[in-house]
């Protein structure tokens, strides 16, 4: 049969718990230094005991400059971390800000519709006829600049079919003038022709 798992807990003699101590302290800087030499790593260990002695391991270089490296290293962790909190935070703003302007568009839109105006005051009733009445205002006028520059277009086609017209009345009026005077000086040459007088000489 396996072992069963052992529970960890506090010993309560002082002689086992300093021998454990001692033991397991050993172990623990004895791994320090097989990981730090067989994967070239920087590895620290501190340890104080129960009544405050210090115990310390540091590999290929000193104590101060592995815990400085490792404060350095903490202080750029925590930049980071804080920047993306502080960004985090201000996409959440602006995802509530604009959930909230969407919410009151709608709203808006549903009350200009004449919807869901029982919760609106008097004041609010108010504003919203005056908007209203502004929309209706602008709707006027954007019609009758339409209608304006309807007619105007119509008349200005109108002229330009009256201008046509004229033209074609008038190259008419020609084409017939010419036709008649031509036949006015057909009879005339005909005429002419029949009171010459016979000069054949026999």
């Amino acid at each position: 049969m396996g072992r069963g798992k052992v529970q960890l807990r506090r010993i309560e003699n002082n002689v086992s718990r300093q021998v454990t101590f001692s033991k397991r302290r050993s172990g623990l800087l004895k791994k320090a230094h097989e990981i730090a030499v067989l994967c070239d790593a920087d590895v620290a260990v501190i340890v104080f005991s129960a009544k405050g002695r210090l115990y310390e391991y540091s590999a290929h270089t000193s104590m101060d400059r592995i815990l400085e490296q490792y404060e350095r290293f903490s202080l750029s962790e925590g930049n980071v971390a804080e920047e993306f909190t502080d960004l985090e935070g201000c996409m959440n703003y602006d995802h509530i800000k604009l959930s909230s302007r969407i919410e009151a568009l709608q709203k808006s839109r549903r009350n200009l519709m004449g919807e869901q105006l029982d919760s609106l005051t008097a004041r609010e009733v108010q504003q919203l006829e005056q908007q209203i009445g502004n929309a209706l205002r602008n709707i006027r006028l954007r019609k009758n600049h339409l209608l304006t520059n309807s007619i105007a277009e119509l008349q200005n086609k109108e002229r330009m079919l009256m201008e046509q017209n004229n033209i074609l009345e008038k190259e008419k009026a020609e084409v017939l003038e010419a036709s008649l005077h031509k036949n006015r000086a057909a009879p005339f040459c005909n005429d002419t022709v029949a009171f010459l007088p016979n000069l054949n000489i026999w």
